[in-house]
């Protein structure tokens, strides 16, 4: 929702006022309004989102630590739009620009403490402060980006960090490659404790989120631990992407279990599904190829050594190309979990998390 403001699509305040607020209902009047004025002077989503704006977006969500989502949303947009947003590109803006947010659960501050301190046109000042945005696009305000935020106003300097004192001097999302992740992988970097962001250990491999939750809660993970077996685990949740869900839901779950039964800052997960807003910790996901079409991830076994490294942007498998390739000859798809209807055709047709999860 904050990122339609950045593109251009939402008028401002869009994505920070809280729904109990009465700016709510005026903002949609004014959004009604703003329609008919758009119809009048015959402007359109796609005059509106250009490859510009989709380039603002990303860095804006940088800036943010926002949603490991918001990798899935962006593709799938740019998509009908007829643009295509690299895995790697995150990664190029994300090294450019300064994370100057930490909203809950990466850290303190909530929405609406984001939308008192000036909301999003107040953090796009601050980006624009060192030209890291395309100012000059169109809105639907009917006003360009840099009409929009002529007036914004950073009101708390510490929910909204000027550009000069970030939390970081690199964005809030990383996307992850190597042989586990040959078409990548998203992690919300800013939400990851420090000590996780370079991180070694065997697998715990479930089949699927149920499957995961219940190990966590009912104490293997924990008895694994205990026993000094492997410190340090990495829960892997196959079969949960697009095909494989099919519909890639969301593994809140999870990782909420993970922080809640204190092992956040030594176990790590990965999954070819995806997170939420409120995903925290070395939670990485979108893996991809996922399991279901036999990608890497689907090729791991109890006890297989997972490499993370944040920093480097690298997720391997500590297996040799031979077994990996042996593993390959061996695996069988598995029976789909619903085989008629919509979700059937479906799974037939949607493509890679890392492109959006857009029909093909």
């Amino acid at each position: 929702n904050c990122l339609t403001e950045v593109l251009g699509m939402g008028l401002r305040g869009n994505g920070t006022i809280p729904a109990v607020y009465s700016e709510r209902i005026k903002l949609a009047k004014h959004a009604g309004m703003q329609v008919m004025e758009m119809l009048k002077r015959n402007i359109r989503p796609r005059d509106i989102m250009t490859k510009e704006a989709f380039m603002n977006a990303l860095t804006m969500d940088m800036a943010l630590g926002c949603s490991t989502n918001s990798m899935l949303h962006l593709p799938a947009i740019a998509h009908e739009c007829g643009y295509k947003l690299d895995m790697h590109l995150a990664n190029e803006i994300s090294e450019k620009t300064p994370n100057l947010c930490h909203l809950s659960p990466a850290g303190p501050h909530f929405i609406e403490e984001l939308n008192e301190g000036g909301g999003i046109p107040a953090v796009m000042k601050e980006l624009d402060k060192k030209g890291l945005l395309k100012t000059d696009l169109m809105t639907v305000t009917g006003k360009t980006v840099a009409e929009n935020i002529a007036d914004a106003e950073n009101k708390d300097e510490e929910i909204i960090r000027p550009i000069d004192k970030p939390y970081s001097e690199t964005g809030g999302i990383a996307a992850l490659f190597g042989n586990l992740a040959p078409e990548g992988s998203v992690v919300k970097r800013s939400a990851v404790a420090p000590e996780m962001l370079v991180h070694k250990g065997p697998a715990r491999v479930f089949d699927s989120e149920e499957e995961a939750i219940a190990a966590i809660w009912g104490g293997k993970i924990k008895e694994i631990l205990s026993k000094n077996v492997k410190e340090g685990d990495v829960v892997v949740i196959q079969y949960e992407g697009p095909k494989g869900g099919p519909g890639m839901r969301e593994m809140l779950s999870p990782t909420s279990a993970i922080m809640g039964a204190g092992l956040g800052s030594t176990v790590a997960l990965i999954t070819d599904g995806r997170f939420s807003g409120a995903s925290r910790g070395a939670a990485i996901g979108h893996v991809s190829p996922e399991a279901a079409l036999g990608g890497p991830i689907g090729l791991i076994e109890e006890g297989d050594i997972i490499s993370i490294n944040i920093p480097e942007h690298k997720l391997d498998l500590e297996v040799s190309n031979e077994v990996l390739e042996e593993r390959r000859k061996n695996w069988k798809p598995r029976q789909p979990k619903i085989t008629t209807g919509y979700l059937a055709r479906y799974a037939k047709l949607v493509s890679s998390g890392t492109s959006g999860a857009v029909l093909s």
